[in-house]
């Protein structure tokens, strides 16, 4: 059988910063920078894989799979295994090559688009097409094979975006609304130049803000963040983590009305409270990413915030179109100190599609 590839996009999240494992809207908007996986299948049980920046892996399917080292590429694509596994039972392995254009542990979510371009490779090899619905029943909690106790946003945004358009995501019940950005917006993603690697001390920290957020809720009594919002009177409380949260969702659902209003200046400064609140209520920023916020604006931004998990990686930037350049220049003066730009990882966003969007 000849060759067949799946591509599965990374995103940049435009705002809901460590709410989707609250099962709260998120607003991203997949990249045209994705994951893709070459293969053919196998007739059995073996997988394997190669990458020419992390090398060769081969492992046998089994029904209990269990993780290999920290850190090693190899737990992403036995979280696909098991993931499948889980719902449709161990299939046929395949020989897999895999490429990207997707800078890693840059807050764009390349390595869950690693685990859902995989895990669709797997899925098509044997024959199986499985429905959005499907798959997110079983992609968020299959990343937690690796330990990173995220949410589905990244899955979501990776298999259901659509070009020319942010993705609002609901989880309870689960939807995908797409909100068409305005013409004249445009989004820079400029990288801290600090890694986010979630692995080690940072997994445990990112681990730590969502169970923090989990015990903020028990401590007030409210059964979800739904809940949480509509009753909780914030003047009284004192749980920052929870007023991440709460005020969290709200920019959210203030920004797809910008959006949708064509309200640019409004949005700027939503991004920018987003930015405030990461940085002194979860303290998930760093130095690096203060400052690459504060070039963004000095340069003629709109707004712009950190993107991602945090602890580095990148910051998503608002500006009008036609001052694209004059914001790019600055960063590149100001902040990469690259007059001629070419050492700076910084690109224009542009709204992609989903691996599954019709």
């Amino acid at each position: 059988m000849a060759n067949q590839v799946v591509s599965a996009p990374g995103r940049v999240n435009l705002i809901g910063e460590h709410i989707d494992y609250h099962m709260l809207p998120v607003l991203p908007m997949a990249l045209r920078r994705a994951v893709r996986v070459r293969f053919q299948p196998r007739a059995d049980r073996r997988i394997t894989a190669e990458s020419g920046e992390y090398g060769a892996r081969a492992f046998e399917w089994t029904p209990n799979l269990a993780p290999v080292a920290a850190g090693d590429w190899e737990n992403y694509l036995r979280a696909a295994a098991q993931a499948v596994a889980g719902k449709w039972g161990v299939l046929h392995g395949i020989d897999a090559r895999v490429t990207s254009d997707l800078p890693a542990a840059a807050g764009l979510s390349s390595s869950s688009a690693l685990i859902v371009a995989f895990t669709l490779a797997l899925l098509r090899a044997n024959g199986r097409e499985a429905t959005f619905d499907e798959l997110m029943e079983i992609l968020p909690d299959g990343e937690q094979f690796v330990g990173t106790r995220g949410g589905g946003m990244d899955h979501a945004a990776s298999l259901a975006s659509k070009q020319g358009c942010a993705t609002l995501i609901h989880f309870e019940p689960l939807s995908v609304c797409h909100v068409p950005i305005p013409r004249e917006w445009a989004f820079l993603v400029a990288h801290s130049m600090h890694t986010a690697e979630k692995s080690g001390a940072v997994r445990e920290r990112y681990n730590a803000v969502r169970t923090a957020g989990n015990d903020a809720l028990r401590e007030l009594g409210f059964a979800s963040y739904a809940e949480a919002i509509a009753k909780a009177d914030l003047a009284g409380v004192q749980q920052k983590v929870f007023v991440h949260v709460v005020s969290e969702a709200r920019r959210v659902m203030e920004c797809v009305q910008a959006m949708k209003a064509d309200q640019p200046e409004r949005f700027g400064r939503l991004l920018l409270d987003s930015h405030a609140s990461l940085r002194d209520r979860l303290e998930v920023s760093s130095p690096a990413l203060d400052r690459l916020v504060d070039a963004a604006m000095a340069s003629g931004a709109l707004g712009a915030r950190l993107t991602g998990a945090g602890f580095g990686g990148c910051a998503v930037v608002l500006c009008r179109r036609p001052d694209i350049d004059k914001v790019r220049g600055g960063l590149e003066n100001n902040f990469y100190q690259s007059p001629d730009g070419k050492s700076a990882p910084l690109f224009e966003a542009e709204a992609g599609a989903g691996a599954v969007h019709s």
